[in-house]
């Protein structure tokens, strides 16, 4: 719980730097792409985590990161306090925290779409369109194809769940029958 509230602390004033500067969306990006070298490299992980190493010493790497990513002076501030704040570790968390923040303030939802067989563009465009028309917000989907549900769509944003899968309808009908 306590990682949750640090993480959004950290991430809620970037969001919010980023925002004065319409520059939420690069920050994501670039915190992405420092994200994707500590998740590819226990060495780094590992070296952040070392006692051993200095605060000035875990700096000079940080600053090589931040170099070979090319990030912003903002971003490389940012990740150059959290080596100072010894908070690295939570750099996941952040990220993650960051994009769910981001998306927030620019008013972009994620759905996962789940079907039994792969979409064509324009099934999808349409799906797009339909939430885009009921949420009020850009939508940017994401399809997953899952064959054990038999046909229909299955639709996630967040904690919500629009299933309307053949699997679920079959299951609706046996609970009917049952029942009688």
């Amino acid at each position: 719980m306590i990682n949750n509230t640090i993480a959004r602390r950290y991430a809620k004033a970037l969001v919010q730097l980023g925002a004065e500067g319409g520059l939420v969306d690069r920050f994501r990006e670039e915190l992405a792409a420092v994200d994707r070298l500590f998740a590819a490299n226990a060495e780094l992980r590992a070296a952040f985590a070392d006692p051993a190493l200095t605060l000035e010493q875990k700096s000079a790497i940080m600053k090589e990161l931040v170099a070979k990513a090319g990030c912003s002076e903002l971003v490389g501030n940012f990740l150059l306090l959290l080596v100072d704040k010894n908070r690295i570790a939570f750099l996941g968390q952040i990220v993650q925290t960051y994009e769910k923040l981001a998306d927030d303030f620019s008013g972009v939802i994620r759905p996962v779409i789940t079907t039994a067989f792969p979409l064509e563009d324009g099934q999808v465009a349409s799906i797009q369109g339909a939430l885009e028309k009921k949420t009020g917000k850009k939508v940017v989907p994401q399809v997953a194809v899952d064959t054990s549900l038999l046909g229909g769509v299955v639709t996630q944003i967040g904690d919500i769940a629009y299933d309307n899968s053949v699997k679920t309808q079959l299951k609706r009908i046996q609970d009917i029958l049952q029942k009688g």
